[in-house]
């Protein structure tokens, strides 16, 4: 075992005497030690078998709010290369990170519900939001709707994904594209905001 493999078991053995929501499997990357966690009292974070992420430290992010659930699936990648990586659940909200999913320099945030499911990816500068944020004014209330990205989907770069988006499985949304309603499985969308361009076939076995 390497010196700094060994001090990241060490490190996540202590943020889970600090954290009693944290469980982190010991077959996950031991590169969750140098993440940041802000984790509120009754919050649950899960990471499961194989799930990576670098060793970059600082670069991933994690905010939860009492109550707030999330689910880092088996073989998931939380990439930070290129940018940093936030997950933000609000309380009493829920995150579930599917298999072998790649969330790359990005911003998720479940006021909610936010789920990505088996293979799908959100690239560099993308941001998927449930909720408005803030109330749009004194008569209208800031709203939530649950965001759903289905299997094999690709999100590009620079995209905004809004609340109650759903996007069908193996569908692509184009660069700098805005997704506010259902994008229909295999489907090529791009646009402010996004509409359909044409058709994608069979993504599962792409890279």
């Amino acid at each position: 075992m390497r010196a700094w493999d060994r001090w990241n078991r060490i490190r996540l053995a202590f943020l889970r005497t600090r954290h009693s929501g944290l469980d982190i499997d010991p077959h996950a990357s031991s590169n969750f030690a140098v993440a940041r966690y802000n984790l509120a009292p009754d919050c649950t974070l899960r990471i499961a078998a194989g799930a990576v992420t670098e060793r970059i430290p600082g670069r991933l992010h994690f905010v939860l709010f009492p109550g707030a659930r999330v689910e880092v699936a088996e073989r998931a990648w939380l990439r930070t290369e290129v940018g940093d990586v936030h997950i933000v659940v609000f309380p009493g909200a829920r995150m579930v990170l599917g298999p072998e999913c790649l969330v790359n320099g990005c911003h998720l945030s479940a006021k909610s519900e936010v789920r990505l499911a088996r293979g799908a990816m959100v690239g560099p500068g993308s941001r998927v939001f449930d909720s408005d944020q803030h109330d749009l004014d004194d008569a209208r209330p800031e709203r939530s709707q649950p965001v759903s990205i289905g299997e094999y989907v690709w999100v590009s770069s620079d995209c905004l994904v809004l609340r109650g988006a759903s996007i069908g499985a193996h569908s692509i949304v184009g660069a700098g594209s805005v997704v506010t309603g259902e994008v229909p499985p295999h489907t090529l969308v791009y646009g402010r905001p996004a509409r359909a361009h044409g058709k994608v076939g069979d993504r599962s076995k792409a890279h």
